[in-house]
C-alpha cells in the first residue's frame, strides 16, 4: 500500500505521470530553440556576406558575442532572482502559481521569436534572454515538487522517466521541424519566404511549451503543505530563502553534493552546448551531420537515463554517479584524439549515454540530500539550479577563453578533464545516509 501525505497519495503514477509531462513540454525549448534551429537561423539572419557586426541599440558587436552574451546574462539573471523567489513560493505555497509563470514568460518570448527577422535585433535578443529566463525559472519549482509527491526510492526512476519523456517529446517536434524546413511547399509555405519555416518552428515550441504543461498543472498538487501567506511575502520569502541557506551548514553531504555538482556541471553543461561547434569547426561537419548527432544524443540518452537509474538502485546513486564521471573524463581525453566523422559519431554515442543518466540522477540525489523533514523544498532546489546555471556561465567562458589563448577547441576540452577530475574528488566524500537509498 503506497503511503499517503496530507492526504495525498505518494507515488500516484498518475500526478507523476503528470509531474513527467512537464519534461515533455519543455524540452522543445532546449534542442530546438538552444541547440538546433534557432542558433543557425540567428546566425543566417544577423550576418552579411562581408560582416557578422550588428548593431545592438547603436552599439557594433560581433552576432555570435552578444547571443553569447545574452544567454550568460539571462542564467546570472535567473540565479539572482530564484533564491528570493523560491523562498516567497515556499513561504506562500504558491509554487506551483510561480511555475506558471516563467512559463507562460518562456512559452510566450518563444512564440514571439516568431517576429524575429534579423534587422530587429534588439526584439530577438530580448525575446532569447526571456525565453531563457522562462525556462530556467521553471525548473526550480517543476524540480522541488518531486519530493512531494513520491518517496525517496522512486527518485531515480521517476527522474529518469521524466529525462526520456523530454528526449523523445523534444525529437519528435525537431524532426517536424526538420521536416518543414527541408520540404516547406508540403506546408503552403513559399520558396521566396525562405524563413518562414523556421520562425514557424520558433511558434510552435512555444505552444507546445505552454500547451503540454496544462497537462502538468492540472495533475499536480496545489499546496500540499497547506501554507498560507501572512504579512510581507516578499520580507518573509527572503527570511525563508535565508533560513534554508543557513541549514546548509548543518548538512555536509548536500553542501558536498553541491560543490561536486558545481564542477561536473561545467564539463556536462559546456559539452552539450558546444559539442555541434566542435563538430563543425575542428572536423568540418556538414549542418545534416551536426543535427544527426544532436538526435542521436537525445535518443541514447533515454537509454542512459534508465540504465543509471537501475544501477543507482542495485549499487547506490554515488556509485552511479562516480562512474559516470570517470567515463566524462574518458569522453574529454577521447575529444583530443578525434580527427574522423565515425569516431565523432562513436564520442556522440558515449556522450548521450551518460548526459541522460548524470543529469536525471544529479537531480535524484539532490532530492535525497534534502532533510526528510523539510517542507521548503523550492528554497533548496534554487541553490540547485543556482549551482547548475553558474556552473554552466563558467564551463561556457573558460572553453571560450582557452580557445581563444590557445586557437583550438582540442585544448579546450582538456580544461573540461579537470572539472570531472575536480568533481569526482569531490563526489568521493558524498555520503547518502542509508534510509533514503534506492530500493528494488
Amino acid at each position: 500500500m503506497e503511503p499517503f501525505f496530507n492526504g495525498m497519495k505518494l507515488n500516484d503514477p498518475k500526478i507523476i505521470n503528470g509531474w513527467c509531462m512537464y519534461d515533455w513540454a519543455n524540452s522543445v525549448y532546449s534542442l530546438v530553440i538552444t541547440s538546433a534551429i534557432f542558433p543557425v537561423y540567428y546566425q543566417e539572419v544577423t550576418a552579411s556576406e562581408f560582416s557578422d557586426t550588428v548593431q545592438f541599440f547603436g552599439f557594433g558587436i560581433s552576432n555570435t558575442v552578444l547571443y553569447s552574451y545574452a544567454l550568460s546574462a539571462s542564467f546570472l539573471i535567473t540565479a539572482i532572482i530564484l533564491p528570493l523567489l523560491s523562498g516567497m513560493a515556499d513561504y506562500s505555497g504558491r509554487k506551483k502559481n510561480f511555475m506558471k509563470g516563467f512559463v507562460l514568460v518562456g512559452g510566450l518570448a518563444c512564440m514571439g521569436l516568431y517576429f524575429f527577422r534579423g534587422d530587429n535585433i534588439e526584439l530577438g535578443i530580448l525575446l532569447s534572454m526571456l525565453a531563457s529566463i522562462g525556462y530556467s525559472g521553471s525548473l526550480v519549482f517543476y524540480d522541488a515538487f518531486l519530493p512531494e509527491i513520491a518517496t525517496p526510492d522512486r527518485f531515480d526512476k521517476i527522474s529518469a522517466r521524466g529525462y526520456a519523456f523530454g528526449y523523445v517529446g523534444s525529437v519528435i517536434l525537431l524532426l517536424f521541424n526538420i521536416f518543414m524546413l527541408m520540404k516547406p511547399d508540403l506546408f503552403g509555405i513559399p520558396e521566396e519566404q525562405g524563413d518562414l519555416a523556421a520562425r514557424i518552428s520558433f511558434l510552435m515550441v512555444g505552444l507546445w511549451w505552454i500547451g503540454f504543461s496544462i497537462i502538468t498543472f492540472i495533475r499536480l498538487p496545489n499546496n500540499p503543505y497547506n501554507r498560507k501567506a501572512e504579512g510581507n511575502i516578499l520580507t518573509e520569502g527572503y527570511l525563508e530563502i535565508q533560513r534554508v541557506y543557513n541549514s546548509l551548514s548543518d548538512l555536509p553531504n548536500l553542501k558536498k553534493f553541491l560543490f561536486s555538482f558545481f564542477f561536473y556541471n561545467m564539463g556536462v553543461q559546456t559539452v552539450m552546448y558546444l559539442a555541434a561547434s566542435f563538430g563543425s569547426k575542428e572536423l568540418k561537419m556538414a549542418s545534416e551531420s551536426l543535427i544527426l548527432i544532436v538526435l542521436i544524443i537525445q535518443l541514447v540518452a533515454i537509454a542512459g537515463a534508465y540504465f543509471f537509474a537501475h544501477l543507482s538502485q542495485r549499487k547506490g546513486n554515488r556509485y552511479s554517479l562516480i562512474i559516470m564521471i570517470n567515463i566524462w573524463i574518458l569522453i574529454c581525453l577521447a575529444a583530443y584524439f578525434v580527427y574522423t566523422t565515425p569516431q565523432f559519431f562513436a564520442l556522440a554515442f558515449a556522450v548521450g549515454l551518460v548526459m541522460g543518466g548524470i543529469q536525471s540522477l544529479s537531480r535524484a540525489t539532490y532530492a535525497k540530500l534534502i532533510p526528510e523533514s523539510s517542507i521548503d523544498h523550492a528554497s533548496y532546489f534554487s541553490f540547485y539550479d543556482v549551482t547548475y546555471y553558474i556552473s554552466t556561465v563558467v564551463g561556457t567562458f573558460v572553453y571560450g577563453l582557452i580557445e581563444q589563448l590557445t586557437g583550438s577547441m582540442r585544448s579546450s576540452t582538456l580544461a573540461l578533464m579537470i572539472f570531472f577530475v575536480i568533481g569526482l574528488l569531490l563526489m568521493l566524500a558524498v555520503r547518502i545516509p542509508h534510509s533514503r537509498k534506492s530500493v528494488l
